[in-house]
């Protein structure tokens, strides 16, 4: 289990967050009951200073020194993710399309993000529907993804 360097409660979720000397290494969504937890490195304050900046302003960009590890073609798709701006989103298989791949293998890619979040995976969507998240189709994680794209004003079928 990875120890968290601080747990910011958000309105769908408590964000742990994992973090180096250097970066941000993960943010894992933990149960609502989850007590917090105050930042316990400077890196790990201005990680939950971004996130609280998101909370209130969807449209707000991270700048935060991140090391996500992952293949090559998943760190690839997880900077393609990064260009989809807030309140929108893209197919699996646009993005597989951009990347010269496959729907599904973009869909792996976002189930490993170690940032959700600050890379929107949540912004990959079905063709025809919300499509999963953190390899999840149903449950928490789906409530996750559709409070976020709620928060950011996506609307399906909107341009």
């Amino acid at each position: 289990m990875k120890t968290c360097h601080a747990r910011l409660k958000t309105p769908f979720a408590v964000l742990g967050i994992v973090t180096t000397d250097r970066a941000v290494t993960g943010i894992d969504f933990l149960p609502l009951n989850t007590p917090e937890l105050a930042p316990r490195t400077p890196l790990a304050a201005e990680a939950c200073r971004q996130l609280q900046a998101y909370l209130s302003d969807p449209s707000f960009s991270f700048d935060l020194p991140l090391e996500t590890g992952g293949t090559e073609f998943q760190r690839r798709a997880w900077r393609a993710m990064q260009a989809i701006p807030p309140g929108r989103a893209k197919s699996y298989g646009e993005l597989a399309e951009e990347l010269h791949s496959a729907p599904r293998a973009v869909g792996q890619a976002c189930g490993a993000n170690p940032l959700p979040v600050v890379i929107p995976c949540h912004r990959v969507v079905a063709k025809a529907g919300l499509g999963g998240f953190a390899h999840a189709v149903s449950g928490d994680f789906l409530d996750y993804k559709r409070w976020l794209l709620d928060h950011e004003g996506y609307r399906p079928g909107a341009a």
